[in-house]
């Protein structure tokens, strides 16, 4: 009885019951039948039990008789939980996935152009001439990498304001214009209008970049240029001497051939640095052009943090202090959301800093990453803000007009005559 007691026990375990229910659990996946080993143990255990109940002694047999039946009731237990368990896993955490709020996206609606808006193509074959000779050279223009839409009125010389149905070619044709950037193709700004590349560290100055573009100018017969440039932070004097050269090679070279040329400079801030200023403004130019492209209260969305509608005034005021003959010029874009009040203020102070020449022209967006256009101004309001500017406010000139740029026909009639103009005086008055 003691043998067949301790093997009930060893047999029916809980831990050796697991171990059998596993094992059986595997036998019966891969086979219908039930398992031996489990039916042979469950026999044995039923044997032990018998054995059990035959002891002579009753009161060890009751004894027996509860402990087994403790144990058939803690491993029925046990059985069930071990069967829940088999057949369905425990239920996961629920885990809460909070929802992450964007903010609402811009629209990518772009404004439709009206019809006033409609540039000719480019196709005169004084066009593709410009092109040739930028492209051997391996120049810029702002007239491409800004996207300009005039490119091919100016660069084909278009139709004269002054004089439309001259028999003279030239005077009928104007005067072909092609805006050259030099320093490079790549801007150390990034303005939220401009077109222009951008990056922390462009490439290195070209030292040839003067004789090439003497060169370029000599070839088209150009009599009026504009040179423009990239901002360059990167550089200690930002570009002024590289400007500078650029200038006194341009006309060196055109006096040296007997040739009146007229240049203007669309020249960066340069920080604010008025001797970096002055430096490009005594450079020989005839024209010192700074946009200040917007009014006051929208300068610091729409222009590059490091320029400033204060600081913009200042360049074009410092100009005059360095060089009271050259001729200052400035840019505004309409469209970006001005009102008219502002526009008026920002007139008024290019005034005050003796501003002589005022271009406006309406903002087209260059793409979807730009600033987007909130207004189109019509050509009936254009031709308003010009009245204003030269009737009531006293500027020499001013260029008005949806598809008017800074450097649009800078090589008009009238402009050009002005530049000559104000030489003869200088020279008259240093005479008497």
């Amino acid at each position: 009885p003691r043998v067949a007691s301790a093997m009930a026990s060893n047999l029916l375990s809980p831990r050796a019951l697991g171990h059998l229910i596993k094992s059986s659990r595997l036998q019966r996946k891969h086979c219908n039948q039930p398992p031996k080993l489990l039916l042979s143990s469950v026999a044995g255990a039923r044997q032990a039990v018998e054995v059990t109940h035959t002891g002579a002694d009753d009161d060890a047999g009751e004894t027996k008789f509860s402990r087994l039946e403790s144990l058939r009731s803690r491993l029925s237990r046990e059985d069930s939980s071990l069967r829940e368990f088999s057949a369905s896993p425990p239920p996961l955490e629920t885990v809460v996935v909070r929802e992450r709020r964007k903010a609402p996206p811009r629209s990518a609606k772009i404004l439709p152009k009206p019809k006033w808006l409609k540039a000719a193509p480019a196709t005169s074959p004084k066009y593709h001439e410009l092109r040739t000779t930028v492209r051997s050279l391996g120049l810029a223009t702002v007239c491409e990498e800004a996207k300009c839409p005039n490119i091919g009125d100016c660069w084909g010389g278009g139709h004269s304001q002054n004089n439309p149905n001259s028999a003279n070619e030239a005077e009928h044709f104007g005067t072909a214009t092609a805006t050259i950037m030099i320093m490079g193709d790549t801007c150390t700004r990034g303005c939220s209008f401009c077109a222009v590349k951008t990056s922390r560290k462009p490439p290195p100055l070209d030292p040839a970049e003067p004789d090439k573009v003497a060169e370029a100018v000599s070839e088209w017969g150009l009599d009026y240029v504009v040179l423009t440039s990239v901002d360059r932070d990167d550089l200690d004097d930002q570009g002024s001497d590289h400007f500078r050269k650029v200038v006194m090679r341009l006309k060196r070279v055109n006096t040296a051939k007997g040739k009146d040329l007229i240049v203007e400079a669309l020249t960066p801030d340069f920080c604010g640095e008025l001797d970096l200023v002055a430096n490009v403004a005594t450079s020989g130019l005839d024209v010192y052009a700074h946009n200040v492209e917007t009014v006051e209260r929208l300068t610091p969305r729409v222009r590059d943090r490091r320029a400033g509608y204060a600081q913009s005034m200042g360049v074009l005021a410092h100009v005059k202090v360095a060089n009271p003959d050259v001729l200052t010029k400035t840019s505004i874009m309409l469209g970006l959301g001005e009102t008219d009040d502002e526009i008026m203020a920002t007139l008024r102070d290019l005034r005050g800093n003796d501003v002589d020449v005022v271009t406006f022209g309406q903002y087209l967006q260059p793409s979807r990453r730009h600033l987007p256009v909130k207004e189109y101004v019509t050509p009936e309001k254009f031709e308003e803000w010009r009245v204003v500017a030269e009737e009531e406010l006293g500027f020499k000139y001013c260029a008005s007009g949806p598809l008017v740029r800074s450097s649009y026909k800078a090589g008009e009639f009238f402009l050009k005559n002005m530049v000559r103009e104000k030489e003869r005086e200088r020279l008259e008055a240093k005479a008497v």
